[in-house]
């Protein structure tokens, strides 16, 4: 695989799913809920993944694709090389704001990721990673993370996870935020894992999250040191939908030991 003129024709590829969208917010939306009334998916979801599969199957006709509408190939093991794709990453962020959304994209051989990108639409601001050759935010390269602790970190969490609910131990949940010097939360986790990696939080910690979510922000996070797992330490799951964190390598043990704990 030639990383490199990959790279290239990832990013007009990108760019012109982006100019795709910008062009929606003057046309009519179409809202539909999935699983429940705040999994929410629009036509343009639908549009950019299909304009994405049908230039990847024409370009990269030996390729899998993995995306959030289903528009992709079924997938059940990571053999081979798999574009993890999600065409608007926030949709709920979209649909309500028109911002704080982006386009998340990471391509896999045989599991090991390659290639990874973030994009920022509105702000026109791609957060993008070539395995082994550092991660960058539009030109600038990012610097490795630096050694920090909970105390000094801001860490990225769901307001919902702080309640009582079936999946976690809220009461640690509550003291991870009453530790840390602040807490976020953006409504995308491609997003999330962008400002993790140049620096803008600390971590990211989220119970339910899919392969096309991740997939990209974990290339781009591993290549300034973060760390991504599932709540139980091992390997971000690509599979299927799982729990996730990521975050500074230098908090990562001590969140999971002492305020991320499954139920």
């Amino acid at each position: 695989m030639e990383l490199h003129a990959m790279d290239r024709y990832i990013k007009s590829l990108i760019k012109e799913a982006g100019h795709k969208i910008r062009n929606s917010f003057i046309s009519d939306i179409t809202i539909e809920t999935k699983s429940d009334a705040n999994d929410l998916v629009t036509n343009i979801d639908k549009e950019i993944e299909q304009f994405f599969i049908e230039r990847i199957r024409r370009d990269y006709p030996g390729h899998r694709i993995f995306g959030e509408e289903g528009f992709g190939d079924a997938i059940d093991d990571l053999s081979g090389v798999i574009w993890m794709l999600d065409p608007i990453d926030g949709t709920m962020n979209f649909v309500h704001q028109k911002r704080n959304f982006a386009i998340s994209l990471g391509v896999y051989e045989d599991g090991k990721g390659k290639l990874g990108y973030i994009y920022d639409v509105v702000n026109d601001d791609l957060y993008h990673a070539v395995e082994g050759g550092g991660a960058y935010y539009n030109d600038e390269k990012l610097k490795s993370l630096a050694a920090t602790s909970i105390e000094e970190s801001i860490v990225a969490i769901n307001a919902s996870w702080l309640a009582p609910n079936k999946y976690i131990d809220h009461e640690a949940a509550i003291g991870l935020v009453r530790a840390v010097r602040g807490t976020r939360s953006y409504g995308s986790a491609a997003l999330e894992l962008a400002f993790l990696a140049s620096g803008r939080i600390d971590a990211y910690v989220s119970m339910r999250l899919s392969p096309w979510d991740i997939a990209g922000g974990a290339v781009i996070a591993g290549e300034v040191g973060a760390v991504t797992t599932t709540f139980t330490g091992e390997p971000a799951n690509l599979l299927k939908q799982d729990t996730f964190i990521a975050a500074n390598p230098s908090i990562h043990n001590r969140m999971l030991s002492d305020y991320i704990r499954l139920k």
